[in-house]
Formats: C-alpha cells, structure tokens, sequence
C-alpha cells in the first residue's frame, strides 16, 4: 500500500476494510495497511482512540499511573499514545495482526504485547487483572464477535472498567444490535452494570461510530451525532454463591460495560 494517500483514496480503503468480512482475510489486510496506518486514520481525523481514553480517565479513581490496563485490538498503538498523555503509564497490548503489533513495539509504550485473535483464543491473561480493558474499533463484522465480551470481563479486575466502542453505519447496524444485545444480557445476569451511554461526533471519519465509555454510575450523556458511547463496570463477585461474570480481536471504531458496585 503506497504512502501519500488522498483523502478519498484513505476514504475508499477505509470503505474496503469495512467490506471483508472473513477474519483471515481481514488480519492480512491490516498486516499490509499497517505501516500507513496511523498516516492514514490522521487524514480522517479518527478520534476514538482519545474519545475513548477521556471517558476511562473520567471514571477511573486513584492514581492512573498504577492503574494495569489492557487495550485490546491494539493496533499501531494510537490508544497507548493517549492513554500514556493521560498519566497512564502500566499498558498491555494485544491484536491478532502482527504488522499492527510491530508499529505498536515501535512506539515503545507497552510493557507487554502479545498476538491474539480474540473470539478464537482466550486473553493471554489471567482472571481478574487488570484495572481496565479497552477495545477500540474492533467490534464489527469479520473482527471480535460478540460471543467474546466476556472474555474481556474474565481478565478485569471486580469492580474494574471495560471501555468499547462501535460502528453505527448501516453495513454494522446488525452487529450493533446483537452487541447491544449481549451487553444487555451481561448487565441482567449482574456480570457488570452500564454507567453511561453517549452520542458522538465522528468527524471526518467516513462510517459513523459508536463507541461505549466509562463514566461515574450517575452520570448518562447522549447527543444527537451519528456515534454513541457507553460505559459499565464489572461487578465484584459476592463472597458466597452470587454470579460470576464469563468472558476476548482485530483493529476499526466500539463499546463498553463495567459495574459500580466496590470491590469486596
């Protein structure tokens, strides 16, 4: 893939990306864009990378600098670049495209990276790890199915975040919906509690976006924009008998659930 892209032709390869539907297929192409990745996504002016990371500084309390976080569908790293901007300084990183993760080891701002194809292996993680997860831009077709957002809870700490976001162009609203779905089902079993729900601009980013957040459990923020984010947090495990949440890849725009209830 040639470097000096116009805008259309970052448009059009944006619109391609969206087409492939075959997982495989789909790892190799962000194998082959990964080296103009970030040139790319700049022309668009992408911003859920930091939209993202805003809502988790916004619910995350306590010093973010200790704060272990996992960001899933790493990509080239442009998630690790906010987040470090916001004091975080404890960064896991895991993708399924081992071009993504060679621009990521680039950037020297994780401590750990590890290829990973999310929805057909589990997180290279232990249970209840990590402060916070993310997943930014890899939840549509042909990426992580919606059968792995509990993968995602397994490897969070009781009481800890989960910030995703997702598309809500027409080619994905049937993944949205059956996302929306699963995480609904997740808050209903007690395996996390939503905190907040939020519309956003997506710029100049061709599809429109939705992404979901984290924020206090009070808090709930829309708008009318063509992206939505929304945030939750995992609920702790009761001492005796209560329900114990279950579940993991690629690279794209999101959503996200945690519980607000403290850590017992």
């Amino acid at each position: 893939m040639a470097e000096g892209r116009s805008l259309p032709e970052v448009r059009a390869l944006v619109g391609a990306s969206h087409g492939i539907t075959d997982l495989a297929h789909k790892l190799h192409f962000y194998d082959q864009w990964a080296p103009n990745y970030d040139q790319d996504v700049a022309a668009l002016q992408y911003r859920a990378p930091r939209l993202a990371v805003d809502c988790l500084t916004q619910a995350l309390p306590g010093p973010h600098h200790a704060a272990l976080i996992l960001d899933v569908a790493c990509g080239t790293g442009l998630v690790a670049a906010e987040l470090q901007a916001q004091g975080f300084r404890q960064l896991h990183g895991v993708d399924g495209s081992p071009g993504m993760l060679d621009q990521a080891q680039a950037r020297g701002l994780y401590q750990c990276l590890s290829l990973c194809t999310l929805g057909q292996e589990p997180l290279p993680s232990a249970e209840g790890t990590f402060d916070a997860v993310l997943m930014v831009g890899a939840l549509s077709d042909g990426q992580v199915p919606c059968s792995a957002i509990p993968e995602l809870l397994r490897v969070t700490k009781p009481g800890g975040l989960v910030c995703l976001t997702t598309r809500t162009n027409p080619s994905n609203l049937r993944y949205k919906e059956a996302l929306e779905a699963t995480l609904d089902g997740l808050e209903q079993a007690g395996a996390w509690k939503r905190l907040e729900a939020r519309t956003v601009d997506r710029g100049n980013w061709p599809p429109p976006s939705s992404r979901w957040g984290l924020a206090p459990p009070t808090a709930t923020a829309s708008s009318p924009a063509s992206s939505t984010c929304t945030g939750s947090r995992r609920r702790p495990r009761l001492r005796e008998g209560g329900p114990a949440p279950g579940p993991q890849l690629a690279s794209d725009p999101p959503v996200a659930s945690a519980s607000a209830l403290p850590v017992k």
